[in-house]
Parts: C-alpha cells; sequence; structure tokens
C-alpha cells in the first residue's frame, strides 16, 4: 500500500510538472556543428528573436559567427536559420539581445582576437528595423570600448583584502596568487580589453542601462553602464572576487542590485552573490551561495515579484538544468521545475537565457548538447502562476 501511494505521489508530481511547461521545443534539429549561449528578446509585435554562435568550436576556430532565428507570434516553429553577425577572420561568440527603452534592437558580442578570450573586442549592432521575417536590418555597427581607469585598479586591491586568505586562483593573469591580479589591474592595456558578454542587461526604469560583462583575464566581472540609452558606455568598478564570472543582474525592492554569478574559482563552486547600493557603480565583494554551480546562471524578478533562478545546481557536470523560484529575493528557493535530467550523466545542458512576455509567460533558452556530436538550442515556455 505504501508502495503505491508512493508511485501515486510521484506520478501527480510528474503531472503538475509538465503542467507548467506550455512550450518545448529545438529551435533547429539537433547537427554536428558547436552552438552555444543563446540569447532571447520578445519584440514588440510579439515575434520571440534568439541569437546563439555557432562554428567548429568556440575561441580557438575563425569560422565561429552569430546566428538567430525567429519565432512568429502564435507559430509553433522557429525559422530556418539566418546570419546575424560575422568578424572576418575572426571567431564570434556570446551574443546578447535586448530593447533600450525607445524600442530599439541591440546585438551585443564579442570578436576573439588572437584566438584568446583575454583578447576579446565587444561590438554591437543595433536596429530599428526588425519586424520582418529573417535576420533584423542592422543600421549602425561599432566597438563598445571601455576604459577602466586608475581606481579600477584601486579598488581591485582594497576589495581583495577583505575576501578570506587564500593561496589559488584561476584566473590568466593570475593562476596563484591574489596579488597578482592586484598588478594586472594596474596596467591600462589589460584591464581596457578581454571584456566580455554573457547575460542580458537590466533595464533601468529611468532607461539606465547596466550590461553585464566578465574577463577570463582577471577572472571576475565589472558592468558596463549606459546613461544615454546605449549611445556611450562607461565602466562600473570591478565586481572583486575569485572567480565571479558571467553576472546575471536584479534590482531588489529596495533599490539595490543583486549579481548572481557563475562560480570559476575555488572549490566547492557555488554560484556567487554580490551587491550594489549605488546603482551598479561599486560592488561589495563577492560571497558565495549555498547554491552548486558548473555554469553560466540566469537571473529574473517576475511582474509578481518573485525571483527566477535558471542553472545547473549541480557541482558535477551539466546533465542537469532546473528553474528555481524564490518569494523571499534569494533568500530561500522554494519551488523547483526540473528542465533537463539526464540520468546517463553524459548530457550537457548550460548557458541559458530568461525573459518573460507581457502576457506572463516565462521563455527560457539553453544549449542542448544531450551526446557527443548532437547539438542544438532548446526553446521553452513555462507558466509561473502554476508554479507554487
Amino acid at each position: 500500500m505504501k508502495k503505491y501511494i508512493f508511485l501515486l505521489f510521484i506520478s501527480l508530481f510528474s503531472i503538475q510538472s509538465n503542467a507548467q511547461i506550455v512550450q518545448q521545443t529545438l529551435v533547429f534539429p539537433h547537427q554536428s556543428q558547436h552552438v552555444h549561449a543563446s540569447s532571447l528578446v520578445n519584440l514588440p509585435n510579439g515575434d520571440m528573436l534568439i541569437t546563439w554562435f555557432q562554428g567548429s568550436g568556440e575561441r580557438t576556430e575563425d569560422d565561429v559567427r552569430i546566428m538567430g532565428s525567429r519565432l512568429k507570434k502564435g507559430q509553433k516553429t522557429w525559422s530556418a536559420p539566418f546570419l546575424m553577425a560575422d568578424t572576418p577572420h575572426l571567431p564570434d561568440c556570446n551574443p546578447v539581445l535586448f530593447l533600450n527603452k525607445s524600442g530599439k534592437l541591440f546585438l551585443v558580442w564579442i570578436a576573439v582576437q588572437a584566438n584568446l578570450w583575454e583578447q576579446s573586442i565587444l561590438k554591437v549592432r543595433t536596429s530599428t528595423d526588425y519586424s520582418k521575417d529573417g535576420a533584423p536590418i542592422w543600421s549602425w555597427q561599432d566597438n563598445i570600448l571601455l576604459k577602466p581607469d586608475s581606481k579600477f585598479a584601486e579598488e581591485m586591491a582594497a576589495k581583495f583584502k577583505k575576501l578570506p586568505e587564500s593561496t589559488t586562483g584561476w584566473a590568466g593573469y593570475a593562476p596563484k596568487y591574489d596579488e597578482m591580479i592586484v598588478e594586472a589591474a594596474k596596467d591600462p592595456s589589460k584591464r581596457s580589453i578581454g571584456w566580455m558578454t554573457r547575460i542580458k542587461p537590466l533595464i533601468m526604469p529611468d532607461g539606465k542601462i547596466i550590461l553585464p560583462l566578465y574577463s577570463d583575464g582577471y577572472n571576475l566581472s565589472m558592468m558596463a553602464i549606459s546613461k544615454d540609452d546605449g549611445t556611450s558606455w562607461l565602466p562600473s568598478l570591478p565586481v572583486v572576487g575569485r572567480g565571479p564570472i558571467q553576472p546575471a543582474v536584479v534590482a531588489r525592492k529596495n533599490g539595490n542590485l543583486v549579481a548572481y554569478m557563475r562560480d570559476s574559482g575555488d572549490e566547492p563552486t557555488r554560484v556567487h552573490i554580490s551587491e550594489s547600493t549605488d546603482g551598479g557603480e561599486s560592488w561589495e565583494p563577492s560571497k558565495k551561495t549555498d547554491i552548486p554551480n558548473t555554469a553560466s546562471v540566469e537571473l529574473l524578478v517576475l511582474k509578481d515579484g518573485r525571483w527566477a533562478f535558471l542553472g545547473n545546481d549541480i557541482d558535477d557536470g551539466r546533465y542537469k538544468i532546473n528553474l528555481l523560484l524564490s518569494d523571499d529575493e534569494g533568500k530561500t528557493w522554494k519551488s523547483k521545475v526540473v528542465l533537463e535530467d539526464d540520468t546517463t550523466k553524459k548530457g550537457g545542458f548550460s548557458y541559458p537565457s530568461l525573459i518573460q512576455s507581457n502576457d506572463g509567460l516565462v521563455h527560457l533558452s539553453y544549449s542542448h548538447h544531450p551526446e557527443k556530436g548532437k547539438k542544438s538550442i532548446k526553446y521553452v515556455v513555462v507558466d509561473p502562476s502554476k508554479i507554487r
């Protein structure tokens, strides 16, 4: 009898979990080329636009380019993939799509010089003609050039002193010691290049844009901030810690900003968190949360006030990816939707994107690599009103 009740409970749980998922589909059939790091945007006409990078590999392969696809409003099938950007003779990676407050579409990504992450250049394209089939009609393109000044180095030194003592690290400029990162921060050339995108920006009510960035050289993060709708950009002070990269940023009810970040530092790997009290200009040293972590994470404040977290909340691979919900601004995560759970532990599901449309539905995408040689991007729609 007890066994029957247990099986009935599992069955009911599965039905409830399935009911939360409104739609799930691959953006394109599995194929052999490497596809990774997707980003979603919901256009004003109701279409969904998605982008990712694709090629023979990542930073070491010059054929890597930025691809995209469109899901027309009311349809269930994504369009055939189309080219979004391709820098000749350089790999293009980590695209991010977003609309500014005035409705201009931005594509920000990196072109990887010398096939080294630390030499990446931020690039941007914009469009106001993006409602037709296929790729947007790009009207403007430029590089985003940042110039962190001496305050960057001073902040690096001051904040590292506040971290617990450690003799390890994995940054490109500091394979062993914090002091090497602090010293590298004094070099204007190193602190001005190699900043990379991964997660969508936070658009503030006044239109201010907080674009999360990270560096594989310093193995930490900072923000690019625009106060003129994305026309110009200034760097924040660094988000200092041992391995806090690929930030996802949200705003608390009290106005503070919070960044959740992938852990690229000491074991055990746990999601890093940092908070800003001045609109993203400066950040407290990062601390580890209790959430296990093996890849980039996404964070979103839903229209009902709950926080949504999307990522690999495990510490031994990327075979599982889950959507977590919190009703107390991340203090506890009481609800979970299991999106992928490969019991063979051979699959890889990672690098997510997470947005919410005006109808309240949550749209998410992630790299879908169930086995070697089979790669795609998966798109899932979840109804958060059914997650309790």
